[in-house]
């Protein structure tokens, strides 16, 4: 294998495994933008997974299992709307117990769906006719499924939504500052809530485009922590779709690195496969390293952070 092609089967295969990532953090960032932070991502994108492939295998359809994981999903999600919003609880705390609930809750009613391999429920790989036959750009970014399209389309609308917008003005608003938004007339609780909802709406999306895309079938874990990836990218992309999806699709390259590295045959070092476990390692390290710096409000500010982020709004106070 050469350099080019191992390059370009690298950045294709980054597009496939960063999608899903782009869905969850794209739909963090709306929720964040309101001044919620929801850590209950990990939960979510496993009850979408376990809950899409299900559905998918019921009905033999794997769009209506997206929309059915989306909605369940969305549906839990507001449980934790419900806890930091009307009853002010701590966000952190209610978003952790979301992130356990779920992982639970998919495993417990995923367990009859372990052993069913059903591949007609897969979504299929939909070249673009035209547009995969450019050099190098063709295969990466038009030789993909159909998600993978959807996430192009999700990513500047999200931007053109939060930036370009009234309403997105209103959601940025309510993360900044709720109680000059709500002397405004801005209705900070429905906007929070629903932005929560279209959060949670996003992961069940992220986690039934594993099950059903990228890694067909269902099994316990099968989010691999990618959650947690997803919150880590909201930061790192400044709470800004563009910048977060784009580091999502360098996760998902790096994610596949150690694989094709051992593949390549100018590169005799790195047929080690003891340096694949090492290589694995680096994308949740480099996570960990972006929640650690930004853990100081300052810092988070700077980043770009809603000002508001994880406090309760209440009227009437000052």
């Amino acid at each position: 294998m050469n350099s080019l092609q191992f390059l370009i089967n690298l950045f294709q295969a980054g597009v496939s495994r960063g999608t899903p990532l782009v869905f969850a953090t794209v739909g963090e960032i709306i929720t964040e933008r309101s001044g919620i932070l929801n850590l209950g991502l990990e939960g979510l994108i496993l009850v979408g997974a376990m809950s899409g492939y299900g559905v998918a295998i019921k009905t033999g359809s794997p769009l209506l299992g997206l929309l059915a994981a989306s909605l369940f999903a969305g549906i839990i999600s507001l449980i934790h709307a419900f806890v930091s919003i009307s009853l002010k609880g701590d966000q952190v705390v209610s978003g952790l117990a979301l992130a356990f609930f779920g992982t639970g809750l998919a495993s417990i009613l995923g367990a009859p769906l372990v052993s069913v391999r059903e591949v007609t429920t897969k979504i299929k790989v939909l070249p673009i006719p035209i547009l995969k036959d450019i050099p190098v750009i063709g295969t990466i970014f038009f030789s993909q499924n159909l998600l993978v399209y959807v996430g192009y389309i999700i990513i500047p609308l999200t931007w053109f939504i939060i930036y370009k917008t009234r309403q997105g003005l209103f959601l940025r608003a309510c993360g900044e500052d709720p109680r000059s938004a709500d002397a405004m007339g801005v209705p900070v609780i429905k906007i929070r809530y629903l932005s929560v909802f279209i959060g949670g709406m996003f992961s069940g999306f992220a986690g039934a485009s594993l099950s059903l895309a990228f890694t067909p079938g269902w099994v316990e874990g099968i989010s691999a922590g990618q959650g947690w990836i997803a919150i880590g990218l909201v930061i790192f992309g400044g709470w800004n779709p563009v910048k977060s999806a784009i580091g999502a699709y360098l996760f998902g390259a790096i994610r596949r690195l150690p694989l094709d590295l051992q593949t390549v045959t100018f590169l005799p070092f790195f047929q080690n496969p003891n340096l694949g476990y090492f290589l694995n390692m680096l994308p949740y390290l480099f996570c960990i390293l972006v929640l650690v710096f930004s853990s100081r409000k300052s810092i988070r500010l700077k980043l770009g952070a809603p000002a508001s982020l994880t406090v309760p709004f209440e009227r009437g106070t000052k």
